[in-house]
């Protein structure tokens, strides 16, 4: 994407997001995250009813006139959004990509932090972790928070990664072959060997060695990298499993919220016949028979599965789960979602 492109979906994402967190999120994300505690404010003079516990007693004694210590909340708060970029994001088939709705979501987000003069940063994770924007006040560090998304999504970070991708379908196409030959000579010299055996032999390898995305680093890092309490916003597709215990962990120190994003049509495949579909991350190619019930049932179930294991995991952990799809309108998901934490 050209720089100047790249401005103006800066400039077009800050307007709207700007006037959804003004009008709309200021007071909600205000009264959905309290402060850290109650900081020491001023004294002033007892009046009737204040509760005595808080009586100053070397200022009284001092002016001769009971003082009582008045506290306000600590307000200063730290966001971390914990960003999913991994190519799987990069899918949608009705409004707009999983992508593009991770970023509107997350400049919302952004904007009401600052609104409240709060801290905002920022880690991208896909395969590994790729870049950590340490938290900071104001418009241009949310400005340069986009500006990244942007260029994850469509910027040269975004071919880097496509051809990174590329690169491990390669390897991937060239081990299984090496792997096919290998079992079909074992199958001719051995008049012995069972079907298990040649299963066993077709399955190992890269297939198990395949990189993915990793949620549980992403969430380590960001237990390890944040020492001081903040609300961590953790937006992804969730396909990955094995994150549940770093995530109970990060959720003991911190105020962590997952926001599930998928398309429509990852839980319910349309009925078009033949399609030729690619994993995104592993590179993996196949044909389907969309109009085969059974393989719709298949693909509702895998993606069932793993939804169940996100919300198992975020349940078990005490933290809040919003799922929003890419037709969904995510303003009204946040909206009761301040309002429910608020109440």
């Amino acid at each position: 994407m050209e720089s100047n492109e790249l401005l103006k979906k800066v400039r077009k994402i800050e307007i709207k997001s700007r006037g959804l967190s003004n009008h709309i999120f200021s007071g909600e994300y205000h009264t959905a995250f309290k402060g850290r505690g109650m900081s020491f404010s001023e004294v002033r003079e007892y009046q009737y009813g204040d509760d005595v516990k808080f009586i100053d007693w070397n200022v009284s004694a001092r002016l001769r006139s009971p003082y009582i210590k008045v506290f306000e909340e600590e307000r200063e708060l730290t966001l971390m959004l914990l960003i999913d970029i991994s190519q799987s994001a990069f899918f949608g088939t009705v409004k707009q990509l999983k992508s593009e709705l991770i970023t509107e979501i997350c400049a919302v987000l952004a904007f009401s932090a600052i609104n409240n003069n709060d801290k905002v940063g920022v880690i991208f994770f896909g395969q590994e972790i790729e870049k950590f924007i340490p938290p900071k006040k104001g418009k241009t560090h949310v400005l340069r928070i986009i500006r990244e998304l942007l260029n994850y999504a469509y910027g040269t970070k975004a071919q880097e990664a496509e051809q990174k991708r590329l690169k491990l379908a390669d390897e991937r196409k060239n081990q299984w072959w090496q792997e096919k030959t290998a079992a079909f000579k074992q199958l001719f010299q051995n008049k012995n060997h069972n079907n298990s055996n040649a299963d066993a032999v077709k399955t190992n390898g890269i297939q198990n060695q395949l990189p993915n995305t990793n949620i549980e680093q992403a969430l380590v890092y960001f237990t390890n990298v944040i020492k001081r309490r903040c609300i961590a916003f953790v937006l992804s597709d969730f396909l990955a499993e094995g994150y549940d215990k770093a995530l109970r962990l990060a959720a003991q120190k911190h105020d962590v919220v997952g926001i599930h994003v998928f398309d429509i049509h990852e839980q319910v495949l349309p009925n078009v016949g033949m399609i030729r579909v690619i994993d995104a991350e592993t590179g993996q190619a196949q044909w389907l028979d969309t109009s085969d019930k059974s393989t719709r049932k298949s693909q509702f179930t895998a993606f069932q599965q793993k939804f169940n294991y996100c919300k198992t995991a975020f349940a078990k952990s005490s933290s809040d789960l919003l799922s929003i799809s890419t037709k969904d309108d995510y303003v009204k998901h946040l909206i009761s979602f301040f309002k429910k934490r608020g109440a």
